[in-house]
């Protein structure tokens, strides 16, 4: 237990000396100085059309200290790594049946990305056959896999040993990433608002550039969206040292009646109202309103947010 103590002071040390001096973990001096990017370089090819990635292609993203040494980030984006990955487990029908285990490790942050969002996509897709043709059907949304695949690892902070967990079910995927919010953004800012604090601002603007990510603090929205047509909606949990994302298993969305379907049309997109705000949009009164809106949560077509005076309401 002292041990464990000892390294989570001496991180907590490291953390606020970094923060005092405006720096971020991924900015300090790689330990390996002979590194190589041809999973970057065939990336951005692919995503940009940049023909060479070199010295000053890596300067741009950010890749080298004052010294001209690379830092983590670049050691993140290298063919081969020491940082932690990501493990895979698949479970049967209860988990003491382990179907599969998985490891991604030592290799860049990118080939972490697409090994795990195709693993991952290929456990909850099915194929279907409509008279002739054949399809494929995604039984969990590939958009909120890439989100919250990508939120895992450029969220995260990378100077702890743990690797992402990814926990495949019958029912539904857990993607656990270590560490919790960024100091500043609280938990209701996490899940309804943008994230304006980045833990891992260059590694996040690297997969905003090559497209895997929107605009910066979207991700959670983009998740919800992607389930917005679904009856079952996604779960996050944070606690002060992980961030939990479970995607469940799409379910159609109940059909809604007409003063319902009127209810939902007034909100805008990702945006919160209060029960007043609806009320004046729609003309109901407010003892009817309240009944839809109720009716509205408990299928799931509605979030309901915070309590009391301060209660709003949001579009699933």
């Amino acid at each position: 237990m002292g041990r464990k103590s000892n390294t989570l002071d001496r991180l907590a040390l490291n953390r606020l000396i970094l923060e005092g001096s405006h720096r971020y973990f991924e900015d300090l001096p790689a330990e390996d100085s002979s590194l190589t990017f041809s999973v970057l370089s065939r990336e951005m090819k692919k995503q940009l059309g940049v023909s060479q990635v070199d010295t000053d292609v890596l300067k741009t993203l950010g890749f080298y200290t004052a010294e001209g040494k690379f830092s983590h980030v670049a050691e993140l984006f290298s063919d081969q790594n020491t940082f932690p990955g990501v493990d895979m487990m698949v479970f049967g029908r209860s988990i003491n049946e382990i179907r599969e285990r998985i490891k991604i490790h030592g290799c860049s942050v990118l080939s972490l990305f697409h090994q795990a969002v195709e693993r991952i996509a290929r456990e909850y897709q099915v194929e279907k056959i409509d008279g002739v043709e054949r399809r494929m059907v995604e039984k969990i949304p590939g958009q909120a896999i890439r989100e919250a695949m990508a939120n895992a690892l450029v969220h995260r902070t990378w100077d702890i040993p743990t690797a992402i967990r990814v926990a495949m079910y019958p029912d539904k995927v857990e993607i656990t990433s270590p560490g919790g919010l960024p100091a500043g953004i609280s938990q209701e800012e996490y899940l309804h608002h943008q994230i304006s604090i980045l833990r891992n601002p260059k590694l996040a603007n690297v997969f905003y550039r090559l497209g895997y990510i929107e605009a910066f603090g979207t991700g959670i929205q983009r998740i919800l969206y992607a389930y917005r047509q679904s009856r079952v909606k996604p779960d996050f949990q944070v606690t002060d040292h992980i961030i939990q994302v479970t995607l469940p298993l799409v379910d159609a969305m109940p059909p809604l009646d007409q003063e319902e379907q009127r209810i939902c049309a007034v909100f805008p997109e990702n945006g919160l109202l209060s029960r007043q705000e609806i009320e004046q949009a729609t003309g109901f009164e407010k003892t009817k309103v309240i009944r839809l809106l109720n009716r509205l949560v408990e299928k799931k077509a509605v979030l309901k947010v915070g309590k009391g005076r301060g209660t709003r309401y949001q579009r699933q």
